[in-house]
């Protein structure tokens, strides 16, 4: 009994501490709200990507592409889980789907850009970003450049001493080298811990677009005119709890998204457009 005892006395002691709660956040003031205009049945697990024809359901190690006029399921990939463990978006970029990957929960973070083609889905080829900057969770070209956003978290998938605070968005050139990056402001912190950014994109406005993990919430910033940190414009209010979203560039406006509860397609009207 006293061995026993003993043993239990170590085990706690060399037991990690828990982590310190968030509490939620408070109530945001919308500038407006997402008219979800509608919906696929997916299921999607991580996100959508959407093109002029086709939606695209992301989830994890798998890629079905359905009829955007019909919902009509018309091609699935699914890949080996242990290559692609975490492919969290993909954006038809240039006739090429591009996805970000990363091998969340695992440490220490590894990313990716794994390209399919958007048609029968087959993988075409990967381009490693390697470790350092966390686990990248979507990617867009914009501006001759291209964008990725590197999550980091608190808790599960979180790499010490990185934590939601080191969120980063980098721009690339065309050969993937670094060339600036920025990051979150605590406005958009305080609503995303202890977790991070899941989906983004640059909006049809020139703005960029940013969702969380769990919140129904659009946060919208622009580069800052100096400093490195994004600057805040405004939150909207949409159907989708957060994960990976894209702008569908064939109608102006409208943004695509999943629901978590239901693992539907969204496609959402965005204000302002």
């Amino acid at each position: 009994m006293i061995a026993l005892l003993a043993a239990a006395i170590v085990a706690s002691a060399q037991a990690p501490a828990p982590a310190a709660d968030h509490p939620a956040p408070p109530p945001v003031a919308l500038a407006g709200r997402a008219e979800t205009v509608r919906r696929y049945p997916g299921p999607a697990s991580q996100g959508v990507a959407v093109g002029p024809h086709d939606v695209y359901a992301v989830s994890n190690f798998a890629l079905t592409r359905f009829d955007k006029a019909t919902g009509e399921k018309k091609a699935q990939w699914t890949g080996e889980r242990s290559r692609f463990p975490h492919i969290n978006s993909c954006a038809l970029i240039e006739a090429e789907l591009v996805c970000a990957s990363s091998n969340y929960p695992a440490t220490p973070h590894v990313s990716t850009v794994e390209i399919f083609d958007p048609v029968d889905l087959h993988h075409v080829r990967s381009i490693s970003l390697g470790l350092g900057t966390g686990s990248v969770t979507w990617i867009d070209r914009h501006d001759g450049f291209w964008w990725a956003m590197f999550a980091n978290y608190d808790n599960r998938g979180g790499e010490a001493p990185r934590d939601h605070r080191h969120t980063t968005l980098v721009r690339f050139d065309d050969q993937w080298r670094r060339l600036e990056a920025w990051a979150l402001p605590p406005s958009i912190l305080e609503r995303i811990a202890p977790m991070s950014i899941s989906g983004g994109g640059w909006g049809p406005d020139g703005r960029l677009y940013l969702s969380g993990h769990d919140l129904p919430e659009l946060y919208v910033v622009r580069l800052p005119d100096g400093g490195g940190v994004l600057d805040p414009i405004e939150t909207l209010g949409m159907e989708a709890e957060g994960q990976a979203i894209d702008w569908d560039e064939s109608e102006p406006g409208i943004l695509y998204g999943i629901t978590r509860s239901s693992r539907e397609l969204l496609a959402m009207r965005v204000p302002g457009f």
